[in-house]
């Protein structure tokens, strides 16, 4: 049996309850989960600046949208911290998707693609993307999926030793909610996931990355600092 022990919850000031913060355990696992209201908050994806450097973190993400709210690291990138797979900020094309497996966590197939729209986000399984062709404003390719339409990832172990910090994000059914969860605690993909399906219960989740994981999340005395970061997700304020 699972529990969930709610420790803090913070909704931050605006006309609605947009963003919302709380930290839970799963099975002993303790997890931090930031919903995201997309229909209300201005949800993007960010990676350099407008002369093409890197901003790689959350303080240079602050400077260059000019107020955030919430943020998290956003997916894989390699050692220019260049993003891995399919990115793409204000409709342009900054790399392209992936659909071959391949070695690491990315290659996990079925990966996917966090599509982010003016007041919607999805997430696509990759092969499923490349043949519906969807408009996304911004749009992140991770992997693995966790959840896939309810169901989790084909290949994870319920007993796997493998254990990391982790990070991802899941979408509600109709695109309203977004829901980002990081650990405290290493974790496995399976309770990873589960933890997204039975708590979080959201259709559809898509990992994001393991040991670089970070959040901004200032109402819960949140701003991770370590490792430079490629591509980065935020809420920015009004």
């Amino acid at each position: 049996m699972w529990a969930v022990v709610m420790l803090v919850s913070v909704v931050w000031a605006g006309a609605a309850q947009a963003v919302t913060c709380e930290n839970d355990t799963f099975e002993g696992i303790r997890m931090t989960r930031c919903d995201v209201d997309v229909m209300a908050e201005d949800l993007r994806l960010f990676h350099s600046d407008d002369e093409g450097r890197v901003l790689g973190g959350f303080g240079q993400v602050a400077d260059y949208a000019g107020s955030l709210s919430f943020a998290m690291n956003a997916g894989m990138y390699h050692d220019d911290r260049s993003p891995v797979g399919l990115f793409q900020i204000d409709g342009v094309e900054i790399s392209a998707l992936v659909t071959s497996d391949g070695p690491g966590n990315f290659g996990l197939l079925p990966n996917g693609v966090f599509c982010l729209n003016d007041r919607s986000a999805r997430i696509f399984e990759s092969r499923d993307f490349a043949e519906q062709a969807p408009s996304c404003r911004d749009a992140d390719q991770s992997g693995p999926m966790l959840v896939i339409d309810g169901a989790l990832h084909p290949r994870f172990v319920a007993d796997s030793d493998s254990i990391n910090i982790r990070n991802g994000v899941g979408t509600s059914a109709d695109g309203s909610r977004a829901t980002f969860v990081i650990s405290s605690d290493p974790v496995n993909f399976h309770t990873f996931a589960r933890y997204f399906r039975d708590v979080v219960a959201v259709p559809d989740a898509l990992y994001l990355d393991g040991s670089v994981s970070r959040l901004f999340a200032p109402e819960l005395g949140r701003d991770d600092i370590g490792f430079q970061l490629g591509p980065i997700v935020g809420v920015v304020s009004p």
